[in-house]
């Protein structure tokens, strides 16, 4: 471990529900000098309580939490902090997931299988003022913003809002419109508002159509 100076070292979070997970990263940070975890959390309800309560210089954030969906909660620490950096580490396919937290809100997209160095490049950037993307998906976010990318090549998942596309997920695991209502705290007809909307962007047909795409999608997502 690092001999370190911790009233002067950057402070982070770590948000994930994977003990292993929290471990790994928070080995990888204490041999920096100066950086420091300051919390950890599992879900986002603990997360919220520690940016409250803490002065943090970044959250390291994964965005599959059990009680919340990770693009929300970004939307709510940064409501509470506007000033703070979020990097989202995640195991999800970044061309569907980096321009989403970025939109939220984040600073950065990491998927969980890269290195160590690439993790302190990225906390790094992201600590400096800067954003974090794989050079992959930075030419496709400069490529988009430059009108070279059609709407027709992009993925239909990807014309969701982050509700929808949240929705979507839930539907994908086999939960029905009123599990989701509780899972998402809003009322069965907002859920099938959406559940309408999404079939419309997707242009499916039926509720069984919808179901079939979602799992076949969910099955390929995590393929990648």
């Amino acid at each position: 471990m690092a001999v370190k100076n911790k009233s002067t070292a950057q402070k982070l979070l770590i948000v994930d529900d994977h003990p292993m997970m929290r471990t790994g990263l928070g080995q990888l940070i204490d041999n920096e000098p100066d950086l420091v975890v300051s919390a950890e959390a599992d879900n986002a309800a603990q997360a919220q309580e520690a940016v409250m309560k803490q002065k943090l210089d970044l959250v390291l954030l994964d965005i599959s939490l059990p009680d919340k969906n990770g693009l929300e909660l970004i939307k709510d620490l940064r409501a509470l902090k506007p000033d703070l950096a979020i990097l989202v580490v995640s195991m999800h396919d970044e061309t569907l997931y980096a321009e989403r937290v970025l939109r939220a809100g984040a600073r950065g997209y990491i998927m969980k299988q890269e290195g160590g160095k690439k993790f302190l490049l990225a906390m790094r950037k992201v600590l400096a003022g800067g954003i974090y993307v794989s050079e992959k998906m930075a030419s496709r976010i400069l490529e988009t913003f430059s009108g070279q990318t059609s709407g027709a090549a992009a993925s239909p998942v990807a014309r969701l809002s982050d509700r929808e596309f949240e929705v979507f997920q839930l539907i994908a695991r086999g939960s029905d419109t009123g599990a989701i209502a509780r899972q998402l705290h809003v009322s069965v007809k907002t859920v099938e508002a959406h559940r309408v909307h999404i079939k419309e962007k997707l242009q499916l047909k039926t509720a069984n159509d919808l179901v079939r795409y979602a799992v076949r999608w969910i099955e390929s997502e995590g393929k990648n």
